[in-house]
């Protein structure tokens, strides 16, 4: 099964010690700072970046992501001693069905919210089309979008979700920690600078979905799909000021409507849509046994290893 993927590899403390913090220390550093630098130099930072070309933007903020997933695939390449098949999945191979399956499931699902709200009520909302710029926004959308969601789920829901499953010996003590630090690795986001930190709530809500997904499915393909899909639409579709990435979209938040509102939406939206997807895909890949692949024990199988060679 996925976790005990971990036991093919070299797991000594010293070597899951080395991968952690050189991964994370991206992600601690950002935290840290936003905890101990005075509002106003974050707010500095921000405004910075937002007088930026948007495209410098998004391309300053999207490459580390391919630096760091090549760092993440050496060391448990080379550290670990694993293949980066044991990282994604418990399959033989990479499914790719399965990640275009939650792609397209989370795309659609966005554009027809998005549509029935823009149908409902449009008046926040002005069309914001430069072909040119929208073209050079797609064109660094689909080319490094994937190493940034490719990092986030094989760190999150790939490295973490397995080294803290053995350590652990089960599988809710993962879940629920790789679910906690994937919100609160996301604080420094300026949505929660204007929103408050109850968009935490969303955050860490999306870190438990994307996890139940990983352990119910033995593997991270609908993880991959479903974020990779909903960064891009996050990126292609509606831009506003407080958003993460202020990007070039289709649509732009006209900056009336009130965070506390828009906050709320995003509850709403996750506890009514989360729950869809889930029986969704429940219901296509036939999954079963939810305690026990949510809250079972993890344990070390001697013959993994031979099995994993062969």
């Amino acid at each position: 099964m996925f976790i005990e993927k971990a036991y093919t590899g070299n797991n000594e403390w010293w070597r899951v010690g080395v991968t952690t913090i050189l991964t994370t220390g991206i992600f601690v550093i950002n935290f840290i700072a936003f905890l101990v630098l005075p509002k106003e130099t974050i707010d500095d930072s921000y405004e910075i970046m937002k007088q930026m070309p948007k495209s410098v933007s998004l391309l300053l903020n999207l490459l580390p992501f391919l630096l760091l997933l090549a760092l993440l695939f050496t060391l448990v390449y080379t550290l670990h001693q694993r293949n980066i098949v044991s990282l994604t999945t418990s399959r033989k191979s990479v499914d790719f069905k399965r990640i275009a399956f939650s792609f397209g499931l989370i795309v659609f699902f966005t554009l027809v919210t998005f549509g029935v709200s823009y149908y409902m009520d449009s008046s926040n909302i002005i069309w914001n089309f430069h072909p040119v710029k929208f073209l050079i926004l797609f064109v660094i959308s689909i080319a490094l979008f994937p190493f940034q969601i490719g990092f986030e789920e094989y760190l999150f829901r790939g490295y973490l979700m397995q080294q803290i499953g053995i350590i652990a010996k089960n599988r809710w003590a993962p879940l629920i920690i790789t679910s906690v630090f994937f919100g609160i690795f996301h604080s420094a986001n300026p949505e929660v600078a204007e929103m408050g930190f109850g968009v935490m709530a969303f955050y860490i809500g999306t870190g438990f979905l994307l996890g139940i997904m990983t352990l119910m499915d033995e593997g991270i393909e609908l993880a991959l799909g479903f974020h990779l899909g909903n960064n891009l639409m996050a990126a292609l579709l509606l831009t506003s000021d407080f958003s993460a990435l202020q990007t070039d979209a289709v649509f732009r938040s006209s900056g009336k409507e009130n965070p506390a509102n828009v906050l709320n939406e995003m509850i709403i939206s996750m506890l009514i849509i989360y729950p869809i997807l889930l029986f969704l895909m429940a219901k296509k890949y036939k999954w079963n046994n939810w305690k026990e692949k949510l809250t079972g024990k993890v344990i070390h199988h001697n013959n993994l290893n031979a099995a994993y060679n062969d």
